[in-house]
């Protein structure tokens, strides 16, 4: 999401909730649970579900989790919630351990992905419900009924569904219900939200529409927030912060411009966004890249390489280069650093998207035979939509090393090749 559209918070509404942290975490299912047996023990071999997670939600701000299926993202959320205990790590809400506090002492406000509305109910009963819970849980006086209403009323002016106060969930629309359980989360004032990929089951166009609508929500709050999703775009859009997991290990942290931009690991940068990765090996004493499709004079520093020492000689280092598909462009040849070949170009509205097969030989060689009958490297490129290429045409293509960084040689995905985007789903 372009930094200039996400929603700004209003500085006048000071930040509240708490900050959470997660301390060197670890989960496995079937495994023993801390301090002993019990039925967490009895199910055969441990999977697992966290390995040595360590992450922090700063108070007052929204921690999108991000991952593919498996990566623990609903693990994390239950161990925080007090649903599941940790085997291992500490969980500290303002630094101070919640381990021995059961979930309904915890207050936390929590959305689901049905949104868990109770169907007998009005929309102002199911707000009014968390008041209810929130009073038997710190066994405190009843809330007298004049002040409970007006809370609830506030609540309800606030997400705007008033007028929807008499209805059953049942005569609400998806954003309708969806107001209605933020509204029930937040009436308990609780010290942070948990949201349970709450857009995951509405169709693409009205989860846009929401998507929207909930970070305006979200940044009105100013509640510590964790989101979890598996879809990279909403993850982007609604977080200020985005920790991705992989295999129930936290592979990095950061804003959404951080993590697009300056991907620590090959999986981060395919799985934010898409991305093209070249075979290089950088000598720092010539200033050259070097690998099948050319060599290249480059400023290590600008390109973004001196990033990865890899723990390798410092002087040369192999790895792969990310080239993001707008980061490759049309130029002259003389100007270029490979030729490709285009494959298909598809209209995408605002943008055209080629396949290219780029050719593994210098631009000097040009048509030779040796040229044509080697080996070559798909590549995507994105083009202004009105820029035309059709297949077969072969393409002098420049580089932005400005925008490209050089990552460790790892596999870029479980999932998925060096070049091909990762599917992003999983089952709830």
């Amino acid at each position: 999401m372009d930094e200039r559209s996400r929603p700004v918070r209003n500085p006048e509404h000071p930040a509240w909730g708490v900050e959470i942290t997660l301390a060197q975490v670890s989960f496995a299912y079937g495994a023993p649970p801390r301090g002993g047996g019990g039925p967490e023990g009895s199910g055969g071999p441990a999977a697992a579900g966290l390995s040595e997670l360590t992450l922090e939600a700063p108070a007052g701000r929204v921690t999108a989790v991000l991952g593919p299926s498996g990566a623990g993202k609903s693990t994390l959320l239950a161990i925080v919630a007090g649903l599941l205990s940790p085997h291992a790590g500490d969980v500290r809400f303002d630094g101070r351990s919640v381990l021995r506090v059961p979930p309904e002492r915890r207050r936390l406000g929590v959305v689901f992905q049905s949104y868990a509305l109770f169907a007998h109910m009005t929309v102002e009963d199911n707000v009014a419900f968390a008041l209810r819970v929130r009073r038997r849980a710190d066994g405190g006086p009843r809330l007298r009924r004049r002040i409970a209403r007006a809370r609830v009323a506030a609540l309800l002016e606030r997400f705007e569904i008033a007028p929807l106060a008499r209805r059953y969930p049942s005569q609400l629309s998806g954003g309708e219900r969806q107001r209605v359980a933020l509204a029930r989360a937040l009436a308990s004032e609780p010290r942070a939200l948990l949201l349970d990929e709450p857009l995951a089951a509405l169709d693409a166009q009205l989860r846009l529409a929401l998507r929207a609508e909930l970070a305006e929500r979200l940044a009105e709050s100013s509640v510590t927030a964790l989101y979890v999703t598996h879809d990279q775009e909403e993850a982007m859009a609604l977080g200020d912060r985005v920790a991705v997991l992989r295999a129930g290990r936290l592979e990095q942290v950061g804003t959404p411009e951080e993590l697009y931009r300056r991907p620590a690991t090959p999986f981060v940068a395919s799985f934010i966004g898409e991305a093209n990765f070249l075979p290089v090996t950088w000598d720092r004493g010539d200033g050259t890249l070097t690998g099948p499709l050319g060599n290249w004079a480059v400023d290590g520093a600008e390109a973004g390489i001196l990033r990865a020492t890899n723990g390798s000689d410092p002087d040369r280092i192999t790895g792969r280069l990310m080239v993001r598909p707008e980061d490759l462009a049309p130029a002259a040849p003389r100007a270029a650093h490979l030729l490709a070949e285009v494959v298909s170009s598809t209209f995408l509205g605002g943008r055209r998207r080629l396949t290219v097969r780029a050719r593994p030989c210098g631009l000097e060689r040009g048509e030779s035979p040796a040229c044509r009958d080697a080996a070559s490297q798909e590549l995507r490129v994105d083009l202004p939509a009105a820029l035309t290429a059709r297949p077969g045409e072969v393409l002098p293509l420049a580089i932005d090393f400005r925008r490209t960084v050089l990552l460790p040689p790892d596999s870029v995905a479980d999932r998925t090749d060096a070049n091909r985007s990762p599917a992003r789903e999983e089952t709830p």
